[in-house]
């Protein structure tokens, strides 16, 4: 108990002391201020810290007393009285915790002792006015001149010293790149070893043994037509003598296994799933749809932009047949799908997240970009104006997103199905239930929610 109450009464004593130096510092610890601190942040600090900085980093302003005491993003930096519990002696000492203060090179012990001296002492510090107010302004126009936004031009294809090397355009820029960081290509492949890549590529699968000497044999017939016209590598009739690995890629390409192989990489994109995600995880038994869909336009070798353009609006675009209308209408699963907060009671809450959702998988799968930051502010990043996500609001809002669920319990936000076209030859993968089934599974429904409401 003695130990206890002599520990709180040290602790409020280095408090008191602390406090003291704050409201009146005696001049030998402002003097210690101006000869051991103040140097210090003007030398190491005030470049990324000060209100004249060209950008200030992390919102911290070191120039003014007031500008310590309030501290940046992370907070306040200074526990006045406690050197070990204060975030500007952690990064001095580049703790793991912290961030690493000046981050090029470390102070010396002898100014990071001075340092924990002056916090001890609560940090006096004579400069007066109040810390300046970072405002993070974000020049929209000069964004949108960062290459990434800016419309691809021809380039010619660069100079290289090997020019029976390449074989394409595609080649020489590799090429140039190589030659100069002084390296050279590895040498070709070969045909076993060629045969086993390209069918992991394209396939996902590796060739069986039988396959692969029926293309090692072809190639082999190909390489030696092509030593025999060694100097025509980069000529028409060197493409003319690829018929082997020509034939071998169309096979490839035309296999089903290619649209299930390459179809998994956009489904991740299109964040597929066959449940709802979030806090209550509901079924999606219509999901498989659009993942056939996805493979079916790939071995298809569907145009992108007109991939992009059902995926987007399918339910608008105009269709020749009831079969091109349903897989159109199946192809707008790209917006049904995904996280919902099916419980969510406030009905403009659930729409409002579900359009932020649509917007977030939208940019982020055809523009590469993470519009839905804008939801709360301009985007700290990109040139997104928060005006912008809100037109892209608006459209979305326009629209009825059908995912196909029921008023349950915490499930408040439910929805029909789109209804394809009845000859639309689509396959079912759920047998149609019978009146009496339907009237069961409701009867057993109810029976449910009166057992939850009597509670």
């Amino acid at each position: 108990m003695r130990s206890s109450l002599l520990w709180g009464l040290a602790v409020w004593s280095v408090w008191a002391q602390a406090a003291a130096a704050v409201e009146s510092p005696t001049p030998e610890q402002l003097d210690f201020f101006e000869k051991r601190i103040r140097p210090v942040l003007v030398t190491h600090c005030y470049a990324c810290h000060a209100t004249d900085s060209p950008q200030v980093k992390g919102s911290l302003l070191l120039d003014t007393r007031a500008g310590v005491r309030r501290g940046g993003e992370s907070g306040e930096i200074v526990v006045l009285g406690d050197p070990d519990a204060s975030l500007l002696i952690k990064a001095l000492k580049y703790a793991d915790d912290a961030p690493a203060m000046p981050p090029r090179k470390q102070l010396s012990p002898e100014v990071i002792a001075d340092f924990e001296k002056w916090v001890k002492l609560g940090a006096p510090d004579p400069r007066e006015g109040a810390a300046a107010t970072i405002r993070h302004e974000i020049d929209i126009e000069k964004g949108r001149k960062h290459w990434s936004f800016v419309a691809p031009r021809e380039v010619p294809p660069p100079e290289v010293k090997d020019t029976a090397w390449p074989r394409t355009t595609i080649d020489r820029h590799l090429l140039a790149a190589l030659e100069r960081d002084g390296l050279k290509p590895v040498e070709d492949a070969d045909p076993a070893m060629l045969v086993r890549r390209v069918y992991l590529d394209l396939v996902g699968l590796p060739p069986s043994p039988e396959e692969t000497q029926t293309w090692i044999q072809k190639l082999k017939a190909e390489s030696r037509k092509l030593e025999e016209n060694a100097t025509t590598r980069d000529s028409a009739a060197f493409s003319s003598q690829l018929s082997a690995f020509d034939s071998l890629l169309t096979s490839l390409l035309s296999s089903p296994r290619f649209g299930e192989r390459w179809g998994r990489h956009w489904l991740d994109v299109a964040r597929f799933a066959e449940t709802s995600g979030r806090q209550i995880n509901f079924n999606y038994p219509q999901a498989w749809r659009y993942r056939d869909w996805v493979i079916a336009a790939l071995n298809a070798d569907l145009p992108y932009d007109e991939f992009v353009r059902q995926q987007l609006a399918g339910d608008l675009l105009p269709a020749t047949n009831d079969e091109q209308r349903a897989q159109q209408l199946i192809a707008t699963g790209f917006l049904a799908i995904g996280p919902k907060p099916h419980s969510e009671r406030d009905p403009l809450q659930f729409e409002m997240d579900l359009v932020d959702e649509q917007i977030d998988v939208t940019t982020q799968a055809f523009l590469g970009l993470t519009v839905a930051c804008a939801r709360c502010h301009d985007h700290k990043f990109d040139p997104v104006p928060q005006r912008d996500y809100y037109a892209l609001a608006g459209v979305f809002r326009s629209t009825e997103t059908c995912y196909g669920t029921i008023r349950i319990i915490q499930s408040l936000n439910p929805t029909p199905l789109h209804e394809l076209p009845a000859n639309c030859a689509a396959p079912s993968a759920l047998p149609q239930l019978s009146s009496d089934e339907l009237g069961t599974i409701k009867q057993k429904l109810h029976d449910v929610k009166t057992r939850y409401d009597e509670r």
